[in-house]
């Protein structure tokens, strides 16, 4: 007979294991750094501009970052941020090398979302958000999943359950708990309302006065914050069930988006959320949240088959909600949910596999020009990442021939331009004051 006990302590024995593996995975002190990249990466890959030309700039201006030289001399080195001076202070063929960005508009969303476990979703997240990091803009990354494969993928795993999305969630019953209370307090009638009580187990764990800033939390990546999960968040599907019970006008889905609304609108440029494989009070959260709804999905029909369901019951769930309109207080999204674009992307893709051809055909007919045209490849290489919880960009070439390591970013370097495509075209058609 196995009981509660038994469990934990068969995941003390795994979180030894997790601390091993973190120690082989990541440095000697147990922290995920950034590698350097080669100036062939910068120029070619990074910067898209002839190495001939940016070595020429270099050269010509001192001042500039110079990277560190290999000791046969033969390439340069550089660091995201020494990177990142240059893209600021250089144009060629009068191009800028930024980014492009609308004026005056807050960071698009992005969530990453199906309810088929092992689509995909995590290593979607972190690519492109490694992508877009190397693309000059700056990236908020948050974990709704409570396996935090991208909260470990990023190298945070230290994490304490009351900083994850159940803290802003928790947070935010208090805060729209008292403004409904103050609200009843006010009313033009004079009438003696009754008042919204929370527990103390709700009140007394200190995340009333917790800033935004404090659930957020950097990576080794200097342009890529983390709104982390942790296996401990789990339970947040339960204890939001009893919040509801506690104050049933609460908008609990529209928690997050109230959070992220009080980030200042030029402290990030996209915002890329990673999805739990349910549909729940967590998921619920993030696409209520994102402007833009990425689907991935494999390329089977068992895949296509979850797919379908998937978007039928978050239609249905989605129509549940627009029930709150008039009740979710004014500064959040309006109801129904409206995403600027929705998008359906194949992962794990086999050209050479006549089913995964078959299958991306039956997708393309029926949702047409909404199925991504770049696919996500499986190749040696990403199967190597993903077993090192790293990306495809965080690898040195070196570690593999550059044919299989060029073949794997390739497939995401086409994916991510796609996607980030998609993102500028819903970003112009997002208004300045959402």
């Amino acid at each position: 007979m196995y009981t509660h006990e038994d469990l934990a302590r068969l995941q003390q024995q795994s979180l030894k294991m997790q601390g091993w593996i973190r120690q082989q995975t990541f440095s000697p002190q147990m922290e995920k750094t950034l590698r350097r990249f080669s100036s062939w990466e910068v120029g070619e890959l990074i910067f898209k501009v002839n190495q001939s030309t940016l070595r020429g700039r270099l050269a010509a201006d001192p001042s500039l970052p110079q990277g560190q030289v290999e000791e046969d001399g033969r390439q340069r080195w550089y660091s995201l941020q020494e990177i990142n001076e240059l893209r600021r202070r250089l144009t060629v063929n009068r191009r800028s090398l930024m980014p492009p960005r609308p004026a005056g508009k807050r960071a698009i969303r992005a969530a990453i979302a199906n309810f088929k476990g092992g689509a995909g979703k995590s290593t979607v997240a972190l690519h492109f958000a490694h992508a877009a990091a190397l693309d000059g803009y700056r990236v908020l990354c948050v974990d709704f999943d409570p396996q935090a494969t991208l909260s470990h993928s990023m190298g945070i795993t230290d994490v304490a359950e009351e900083y994850t999305v159940w803290g802003v969630m928790a947070r935010d019953l208090i805060h729209e708990t008292e403004r409904m209370n103050a609200n009843t307090q006010g009313a033009e009638t004079g009438a003696a309302l009754p008042q919204r009580r929370l527990p103390a187990s709700v009140t007394g764990m200190g995340l009333r006065d917790l800033r935004v800033s404090d659930f957020i939390k950097p990576t080794s990546w200097p342009t890529i914050d983390l709104l982390p999960s942790c296996a401990n968040a789990a339970f947040v599907e339960f204890a939001s069930a009893q919040y509801r019970h506690l104050n049933p006008e609460w908008s609990f889905f529209a928690a997050v988006s109230r959070y992220l609304d009080a980030i200042p609108d030029d402290a990030y440029d996209m915002i890329i959320f990673d999805c739990p494989p349910a549909i729940g009070y967590q998921s619920m959260n993030a696409v209520f949240a994102a402007d833009v709804l990425y689907i991935p999905s494999g390329p089977g029909y068992w895949e296509y088959d979850s797919t379908t369901s998937f978007i039928g019951q978050l239609g249905e769930a989605l129509e549940d909600l627009s029930h709150f309109d008039g009740i979710v207080p004014a500064g959040t999204l309006q109801l129904p949910k409206a995403f600027l674009d929705v998008r359906f992307l194949l992962t794990r893709f086999e050209a050479n596999n006549e089913l995964h051809r078959a299958m991306q055909s039956a997708f393309s007919k029926v949702f047409g020009d909404r199925l991504a045209a770049n696919p996500i490849e499986m190749t040696r290489a990403v199967e190597q990442s993903g077993r090192f919880l790293s990306s495809i960009y965080e690898i040195d070439y070196r570690e593999m021939t550059r044919e299989t390591w060029r073949r794997a970013r390739t497939s995401f370097d086409q994916a991510y331009e796609e996607f980030r495509g998609n993102l500028i075209a819903a970003w112009d058609k997002l208004e300045a004051d959402q």
